[in-house]
């Protein structure tokens, strides 16, 4: 899944970005108001981590002009912003969660699983499609009842395909939510993906997963028949 962290302390968005992508996700990064409020009217993300104090616009309006657009992406607020008016003012506008600095990492990734888990499946705890399944809160996979180990990439691959089992995801779709804009890549490393995925669940036992190629229309994900 793919994330926007807006933060415009360079190290400590270093550090976070690494934090969330050994998570499993895909980060973005903004370290402006403007920058984040002009990704956001062009990308999709699954979630938002937005500091409020930031250069060229506040983290207060980005939130308000993006929730004007209609934009229902969850949003998790962190700033040193902390205090009852800004938090009060901050879920007002449309703001999900609010964290405030100094934090804990454990409780930051804790929230931001808990936002991406209402957001998937009708907010089921476990996604299944034949033997393959994925438990949002520890964000592994299972395949035939054995964890499937997998890199970073796949691993994204993976849960945008599951979380849409039995629907075909364009190739451009797919590849918007598992690089991000930095990443120096082309969409057809998604292929290179595709053809790890299918040798990881060659499986021959009852519940059997495939990814069919529908040339021209994406990639579907779905149990054997």
């Amino acid at each position: 899944m793919r994330i926007l962290l807006v933060e415009d302390h360079l190290e400590l968005s270093r550090w976070l970005a690494k934090a969330l992508q050994d998570a499993h996700l895909t980060v973005e990064c903004a370290t402006n108001g403007a920058d984040a409020d002009s990704l956001l009217l062009t990308q999709d993300y699954a979630l938002i981590i937005l500091d409020l104090t930031l250069p060229k616009m506040d983290g207060l309006d980005v939130l308000k002009r993006m929730r004007a657009r209609g934009s229902r992406t969850p949003v998790l607020i962190l700033t040193a912003r902390g205090g009852l008016a800004d938090r009060v003012t901050g879920l007002n506008l449309g703001a999900d969660d609010y964290l405030a600095k100094p934090f804990e990492l454990a409780e930051l990734e804790a929230r931001v699983k808990a936002l991406l888990r209402r957001t998937q499946s009708n907010e089921a705890v476990t996604i299944v499609c034949g033997a393959l399944s994925f438990d949002t809160v520890s964000r592994t996979f299972s395949y035939g009842g054995e964890l499937l180990a997998l890199t970073p990439r796949e691993h994204a691959v993976l849960e945008v395909l599951l979380s849409r089992h039995g629907h075909t995801v364009p190739k451009e779709k797919l590849f918007q939510q598992v690089f991000s804009l930095d990443d120096n890549a082309s969409v057809d490393a998604i292929e290179i993906y595709i053809h790890r995925l299918r040798k990881k669940l060659e499986h021959a036992g009852p519940g059997r997963v495939s990814i069919t190629t529908l040339r021209g229309l994406g990639y579907l994900l779905q149990a054997a028949g």
